[in-house]
């Protein structure tokens, strides 16, 4: 793992690292020292980066607020990382599909399904590398991850026995039933009901499929990228349960 200069702010320090071919960004309190704390890995959406504004501002306040450190990385073909042919090509494919008339959403879930397999790899790579680290240690783990953070995000969870608690949402079963009858652990499942992207029943069958014991499903009116900030609030209340104490 080779560490950039880091930089400090408002008492977040942002580090940016590459692990490998991976490159991503950690974020920790401000001069602390050795110590075990919460991480929580963040999954940025489809054609967004790790430092998206979003993204960004979900974990300073997971930083400021709760304590924890948080990491984001690059999915392959975003950010930082190089385009991949076979991922053009798909795409290119599925829209020319769309515009002969056939559906968005199981495309997407086929393609998110696709780079799966090469993200569940890595990101437990990241959590190795991370926790490690005399300022993250072995603590507790959570994930957020909405749109393609859930399409990669569910079967992440569901093959990771580190993550203590999750945050998903804006995705749907086409692709992801199989893992989602896997996670045991509680999950924060988020809809919009307007999504123009991810058919409504779809995103409640995913839900339906979560074999947590513990799990809550919250909808909200509007489409797709349409999220409210209060979610940001309420999650910082479900990882400060589920994470610490």
């Amino acid at each position: 793992m080779r560490f950039l200069p880091s930089t400090s702010s408002d008492g977040v320090r942002e580090q940016l690292f590459t692990l490998g071919e991976i490159p991503g960004v950690l974020w920790t309190p401000d001069g602390g020292g050795a110590v075990t704390r919460p991480l929580v890995l963040l999954g940025h959406g489809g054609g967004r980066h790790k430092k998206d504004p979003e993204i960004s501002a979900l974990a300073h306040r997971l930083v400021t607020e709760c304590g924890y450190a948080a990491v984001c990385v690059d999915v392959p073909a975003h950010g930082d990382r190089p385009e991949v042919e076979e991922y053009d090509r798909l795409a290119a494919e599925n829209q020319a599909r769309v515009e002969a008339g056939e559906e968005l959403a199981p495309l997407i879930a086929d393609f998110q399904a696709l780079v799966a397999r090469r993200t569940v790899p890595e990101w437990r790579a990241v959590l190795d590398a991370v926790r490690v680290l005399d300022h993250v240690g072995p603590g507790p783990v959570g994930y957020w991850g909405v749109s393609l953070g859930c399409g990669l995000g569910v079967p992440f969870v569901a093959a990771e026995p580190r993550v203590r608690a999750a945050v998903l949402g804006l995705g749907g079963a086409h692709a992801s039933a199989d893992a989602a009858s896997r996670i045991t652990v509680p999950v924060r499942f988020l809809i919009q009901w307007n999504d123009e992207r991810v058919p409504r029943e779809q995103s409640l069958s995913l839900y339906d499929a979560l074999a947590s014991e513990q799990k809550s499903l919250h909808a909200n009116p509007g489409g797709h990228g349409e999220l409210p900030p209060s979610e940001l609030d309420d999650a910082l209340s479900f990882f400060t349960r589920y994470l610490t104490g």
